[in-house]
């Protein structure tokens, strides 16, 4: 199925998932309301898995286009000048065979990326034969012994959402090249008015109204991942390059410790997430259910001068969002859109976009479930970029490898995102 075609089901399916609700009416026996939602649920998880798809298929594109991107500039950096040099790896009418670009890619340690387009491409005729044509069988003594051991050049890698506090879209990002506390002035005068003036009388002058300032500092807090530590053997004999792949892997763990602190962070010798610094904005009538009037409660009860900021958006976990795709409004309209991928439009929620953070709690008592609010006054200090480095003389004749990252949270005005908290039991 190509992107186009899953774009298409993802469609198809958001239709039919609006249909099963529709059929349910306040004259619907419980039976037949049981059976429609089940069926919304079964549509709405097929939904969930055609957008995981999406992303992966795009995913995969990007990542070919830059192997062959990197190919090409490693055939321009061999390549004599001038142009008229003999063709490297081959001379003219000689054929490359599965074997000899086999060899290459296991035996020297090589990756798909150093290998040219042609040798990519009978490396995967190769793992994609049928059948072999010979005399002598693939069983062990028969000829087995000459047939070499084929491992898919794809690894299957677990996966899990960590976004997106970490992210500069979201929050309002500061890099700064050393970790000495940074301190952010701030003031709220929201509280202060004018007032009357009577002709002649002179101004008062006693001070009650002189404007207070505060301020926020961000400190520099240090997150490890530990040494994996990994043999000399498995660096030299593994299809992969285990540096890189490891590599990768430590990277996201640092993603998701950044996001995990950024968001329920205490704010005591750690980052002040932003659930934790955020300032009440509802409280649901139910102990695990929220309903469509508490969450337009909730956006009211965010001052319409943050409710128009860039960074404006709601956030909570895929649990919460599966809940509100079936809330409706007092019209029987759907609070939730599905957006449109083809023209880029993401999903809405009352028209305001959302954030999916799985570090957010899902529908429980006492709660803290949504957020709504302008993100960007929420501030997330990098000290330079996270690290991955890779130790050899420690581990010889093996090697280590661990990531440092360096990071500080804190809401700078408690008052531009509030949270929706349900009941508690």
């Amino acid at each position: 199925m190509n992107l186009n075609e899953m774009q298409e089901k993802r469609g198809r399916l958001m239709t039919e998932a609006r249909e099963a609700l529709d059929a349910i009416k306040s004259n619907t026996d419980e039976a037949r309301s049981t059976e429609l939602e089940q069926r919304h649920d079964t549509i709405m998880a097929d939904f969930d898995k055609v957008e995981g798809m999406i992303a992966r298929e795009q995913k995969q594109a990007d990542i070919e286009k830059r192997l062959e991107e990197r190919a090409a500039e490693e055939r321009a950096r061999k390549r004599p000048n001038g142009g008229d040099g003999e063709a490297r790896g081959t001379d003219d009418g000689e054929k490359l065979d599965y074997r000899s670009v086999f060899y290459k890619f296991v035996s020297r340690g090589a990756d798909l990326g150093e290998l040219e387009p042609e040798e990519r491409a009978i490396l995967r005729s190769g793992v994609q034969q049928k059948a072999e044509f010979r005399a002598q069988t693939t069983s062990a003594a028969a000829g087995g012994y000459t047939v070499p051991t084929e491992l898919a050049n794809v690894i299957i890698k677990s996966m899990k959402a960590w976004g997106p506090m970490y992210d500069a879209n979201t929050a309002t990002e500061m890099n700064t090249s050393s970790g000495n506390p940074l301190t952010i002035p701030a003031v709220d005068d929201t509280a202060v008015t004018a007032e009357p003036h009577t002709e002649g009388a002179a101004l008062t002058d006693d001070g009650g109204k002189d404007v207070t300032f505060g301020q926020k500092t961000l400190n520099a807090y240090v997150f490890d991942t530990e040494f994996v530590k990994f043999s000399m053997e498995l660096a030299q004999d593994s299809i992969f390059n285990m540096e890189s792949l490891l590599g990768e892997l430590l990277g996201e763990r640092l993603g998701r410790i950044a996001n995990l602190q950024l968001t329920v962070g205490t704010g005591s010798n750690a980052p002040n997430g932003v659930v934790t610094a955020s300032s009440l904005g509802k409280t649901s009538a139910a102990v695990a259910a929220i309903t469509a009037d508490e969450i337009i409660d909730l956006v009211h009860s965010v001052d319409p001068a943050y409710r128009s900021a860039p960074k404006v958006r709601f956030m909570f976990n895929d649990a919460t969002l599966a809940a509100i795709r079936k809330l409706k409004d007092g019209d029987g309209n759907y609070l939730w859109n599905m957006g449109n991928v083809q023209t880029g439009e993401p999903g809405a929620l009352l028209g305001y976009r959302y954030s999916i953070n799985q570090a957010m709690d899902s529908l429980a008592a006492a709660k803290k479930v949504m957020l709504f609010g302008d993100l960007g006054k929420y501030f997330v200090r990098k000290v330079g970029s996270p690290v991955i480095g890779v130790m050899r003389e420690r581990f010889w004749p093996d090697l280590g490898i661990a990531g440092l990252i360096r990071f500080d949270g804190e809401l700078g005005d408690t008052g531009a995102v509030k949270h929706l908290i349900t009941a508690a039991a």
